[in-house]
């Protein structure tokens, strides 16, 4: 039994024990997963009033995904998570109750994460990486499972062009958000889909899509080492006034060429990937594409959660 058929369960079941007076939606979204979970979300939708199945035409990546689930919800919250089993959904009912004092977003925090060393330097390095880019509120913890308002739902939405990334999503539509110390659980089976080109293309998302700060930094690169050339050509030129001669070093100057001209170069692509991400933005490339839908809700699932 795949862990989506394990989660769905769960959901029903915490949902009718911690809140049974809630109608609400499940969207299952299959972003082109190559062990037949669409046939099993096809069934869910088929036998379950209350599930809708969107099945796209390829792998778009997990925040297109998800972003295509949102297009589909029509609650007042909406919870997201993997289908991978570790979320804790024995503290759905906490992130709910912690939204409705008053926040926009409330996330699960894990203080201990159970993925393997490589997943963890990759949600470290979005963490650093969202700091610097993003200006997040003070100490703010995040994680794949967290539920947000209708409004920041439908203002993600919004976002059409095909490079989204969440938490920028999230950051400019509202600061109110808050976070819940939760246990992690180990995954029901497989391993993670992001291998390290996936994760490096997420984190330049983060890069590009939401921040200039990349090219103010290499902005203030260029005036730092064209300030070390001017000090440099000074001293060259106090020593030579004072009679002090010097033995050439080739290692030194080499070196120094290397280095920056390995920044130009880094910085060069930094302003090509601007670029061509623009381009591929001009030319409407689709954020995802919903091959088929199964399952409908009834009308009186409008107001669901």
């Amino acid at each position: 039994m795949l862990p989506i058929t394990t989660v769905v369960e769960e959901i029903k079941s915490e949902m009718a024990a911690k809140r049974p007076g809630d109608s609400y939606e499940i969207v299952l979204v299959n972003d082109c997963s190559p062990d037949g979970v669409w046939n099993v979300i096809e069934k869910l939708a088929e036998t379950e009033n209350n599930v809708i199945g969107i099945n796209l035409a390829k792998n778009f990546g997990q925040h297109s995904a998800l972003l295509a689930g949102y297009g589909k919800c029509s609650g007042e919250y909406v919870v997201s998570l993997d289908d991978d089993g570790q979320a804790p959904l024995d503290s759905l009912n906490d992130l709910i109750a912690k939204l409705e004092e008053g926040y926009d977003v409330v996330y699960a925090y894990y203080h201990e994460i159970k993925q393997n060393l490589f997943r963890r330097f990759g949600s470290w390095m979005a963490g650093l990486m969202g700091k610097f880019m993003l200006d997040p509120p003070k100490d703010m913890k995040g994680s794949s499972f967290y539920v947000a308002r209708g409004f920041v739902i439908r203002e993600m939405c919004n976002y059409k062009n095909a490079f989204p990334y969440l938490v920028g999503l999230v950051l400019r539509t509202t600061r109110k958000i808050a976070w819940v110390e939760t246990n992690h659980r180990s995954r029901l089976q497989g391993t993670s889909g992001y291998s390290f080109v996936r994760l490096l293309g997420l984190w330049l998302n983060g890069f590009t899509a939401f921040s200039v700060k990349p090219l103010r930094l290499s902005t203030f690169l260029g005036f730092f080492f064209a300030f070390l050339g001017f000090a440099f050509t000074i001293l060259v030129v106090v020593r030579r006034l004072l009679g002090l001669t010097t033995v050439d070093g080739w290692s030194t100057i080499i070196a120094l060429i290397l280095i920056i001209g390995g920044l130009i170069l880094m910085m060069l692509g930094l302003i090509g990937e601007y670029i061509g991400r623009i381009y591929i933005c001009i030319n409407d490339s689709p954020q995802y594409v919903i091959k088929e839908i199964k399952g409908s809700l009834p009308k009186e699932h409008d107001d669901a959660h």
